[in-house]
Formats: structure tokens, sequence, C-alpha cells
């Protein structure tokens, strides 16, 4: 791996410095920061113009660098910014553009995503929210659940069957699969019967309900949706090509809750822990030390598999199979990491109330909490290990029930 920056690298990183020392002088960032910021390309400057910056790998690695060494507040819509944005750039209208990406890059306006269903979470295209053509709007009905942040978004991308036939006959065939074969053989696969809308959140017949979780929070939700009407403009791409836009948002969702952070690319890292232990005056406990030496080992390999996404972004290849198995890793890293914050505390790692260690406030006790999820949100485990058996190693798939 080839890490060493070109001579551009230098002018981008001057521009960088000289963009906060106009807007931002002595760190004093002013109340309209995240406009600024969004303007001049740098919430997003791998997005192409005016939305971003069009930046080259080595352009969008020194700008990170620079915000995060000045430790730059950038706008938290991590739904907008990681997921919505990026379908709207490829199938979204200028119309969509212009009345959406604004309110994304900075922050004013917040997203949140409507995929799951109670009946539909892994297996995704047996979903049976609806959505009905009446004029120039469509009439939503249907359930969601697992919807981080609907409580306050103000809008989300929906999936929704905007062509019930094809789920009807695959029911239908699984209830009776002698009866109906020929007739499922002859309909169209799920999929292909679902469209992507954006959804004002605001509508009425727009009922979010926050489920509380083992750690106190309340951030996702169950969504119901009765009689909701959409505009027909809010359709994003071509009516029946939902699943091909959910497929660019999901790719993106699996690379963004993989970042550096245990818990999705954010909170804590291994080495936040190390240097906790550290500070206390280490351990000579064997066990805990060959503990420790795992999670370390396993941090590594996650920032190479980083460093190796890089590396080949700047050189102008696609990165392989890295981005697929990362996501897989980081899920069980991060809750390694937190279950051993909280074994390395004792009895204190029961304590929500204040930290198991000094002046963390609770951070890893309620980071073990969260980081059950892991494993389930994104994408389950199971599912990532088959789609990196069928789509990397070229594994077959598994046999269709009979």
């Amino acid at each position: 791996m080839d890490f060493d920056l070109p001579p551009e690298a230098e002018t981008y990183r001057e521009e960088v410095r000289a963009f906060l020392s106009d807007h931002a002088p002595g760190g004093r960032y002013p109340p309209d920061w995240n406009r600024r910021l969004a303007e001049h390309g740098y919430v997003a400057p791998h997005w192409p113009k005016p939305w971003g910056l069009d930046a080259s790998p080595v352009q969008q690695l020194v700008i990170d660098q620079e915000l995060r060494a000045a430790a730059v507040p950038r706008p938290l819509n991590p739904i907008g910014i990681g997921w919505a944005g990026p379908t709207l750039l490829v199938a979204g209208t200028q119309e969509q553009h212009e009345r959406y990406l604004p309110g994304i890059l900075d922050g004013s306006e917040l997203w949140c995503q409507l995929f799951s269903e109670p009946g539909a979470g892994s297996d995704l295209a047996s979903l049976t929210t609806r959505a009905t053509r009446d004029g120039d709007e469509w009439v939503v009905n249907g359930q969601k659940i697992w919807t981080t942040f609907a409580h306050a978004a103000v809008y989300g991308i929906l999936l929704a069957r905007t062509e019930p036939d094809a789920a009807d006959d695959h029911t239908e065939a699984e209830r009776s699969p002698g009866r109906t074969a020929g007739r499922a053989e002859r309909s169209r696969p799920r999929q292909k019967g679902i469209s992507y809308f954006v959804l004002d959140m605001r509508s009425p017949g727009v009922t979010a309900r926050p489920i509380k979780q083992m750690d106190g929070q309340a951030s996702f939700n169950e969504v119901f949706l009765d009689d909701v009407r959409v505009p027909a403009g809010n359709l994003v791409g071509d009516e029946n090509d939902g699943w091909r836009l959910a497929k660019v948002t999901l790719g993106n969702e699996r690379v963004s809750l993989s970042g550096e952070g245990a818990l999705w690319g954010i909170g804590p890292t291994a080495n936040d822990l190390l240097d906790v232990v550290r500070a206390h005056g280490g351990t000579d406990d064997p066990r805990v030390r060959q503990r420790l030496a795992g999670l370390y080992t396993e941090s590594e390999i996650l920032r190479l598999i980083r460093l190796r996404t890089v590396s080949a972004k700047m050189k102008g290849l696609e990165p392989g199979p890295e981005a697929s198995v990362r996501k897989a890793l980081a899920d069980e890293h991060g809750q390694h990491v937190m279950a051993a914050a909280v074994g390395l505390a004792g009895t204190a790692g029961m304590l929500m109330d204040r930290g198991p260690f000094d002046s963390d406030d609770g951070m890893w006790a309620a980071g073990y909490l969260y980081s059950r999820a892991l494993t389930v949100g994104g994408g389950t485990s199971e599912v990532q290990r088959n789609i990196i058996g069928e789509r990397v190693l070229g594994l077959p798939r598994d046999p269709s029930p009979s």
C-alpha cells in the first residue's frame, strides 16, 4: 500500500486552512457555520458540483484530515448526507436536487429511512407497504419499524409497493406451492413492484412512535402510514424501479456504518479503551492482556482495510472485496470493544448514572447496551456473510425452497 500523497495535496491543504481562517478565525464559528461549510463543498466534497467539489480521493482525504485536526463541527444528518443524498444524486430530478440537497448538506432538514417493516427486515423485498396512484398523488398505507430519527425527521426515504401483483403471487405460491407454482413462475419478481419516494414526515396520516431501547434512549421508531398523500413529484427515479435505488442506498449505508468508531463509525475506539487501561496502570493479568491484544489486532485489521480502500481509490482502482467485508468485521469488533470495557469495570460496568471509569459519563456502559444492535442494523451479519459468499467468493446461492 502506497500512501504518499502527491504534490497537489499541499494545495488542497492550504485551501482548507485559508477557508477556516477566513470563516472561523480563532476557532470561532458563526451561527450560519453549517451553511457556509456546505456552500463551499466541504460537507460532502466527493459529491458533484455545485453540491460538492467533485473531489478526487486525494482531495477528500486532505479535507477530512484538516477538518479533523481542527476539530471542526460538521452538520449532523447521517441518513441525509450518507444515504438519501447520494441516491437523489443518482436518480433524482434537478427540481428534487434543488429542493432537498441544500437542507441535507447544512443539516437544517433531518432525514430518516423508511425501509424495514415488521415482516420485512433482512428480506426487504417482501415489504407490504403500498402506494396507490390517485391523480397527481400517491396514497400510502402501511407500517415501518426501526426507523432512526423518525420522531424528529423532516423528510424520509420511503420504499413502497406500487405493483402489488408480484408480491401477491409469491405469497400465494408459498402458501400452496403445488397449485400455484405455474402462476408464480409467470409473475414478476417481488423486487420489480417497488418504488422509491421522498416522504414529508409532517404529512397527515404519518405517526411516529418511539421505541424505548435498553440503553434508555429512543432513537428508533415504528411509523404508521394511514392514507398518507405523497405528491407524484416525490417519486424518485422510475415507477417500480425502487429496488435498484434501494441497493444504492444500502450500499452507502453499509460503508457509512463501518467507519473508525466502534459504534457504527462513532463513539470510542479500541485505542481509546487501551488508553484508559494505560491511564489506570495497565494490567498483569495474562488473560486480560490477551483480550486487549485481540482488540488491538482487530482494530489494526480494520484500519488497514480502510487504508487499502483509500489507496485503491487514490490510484483510480476499484477497492475490491475490502469494502464488502469491512462492515461484517466492524460490527463484531464494536461488540468486542464494548464488552471488554464493561468487563474491565467489574460491577461498576452495570452503572448508567456514572461511568465505570473516571470521567467517562457512562459512555462505555451505554455503548455496551447499544452495541447489541450493531450486528442487526444495516443488514444482519448472517445476510452480510451470504452477500460476501455469493458476490465476493463466488459461492452458489442457497437453494430455493421446494
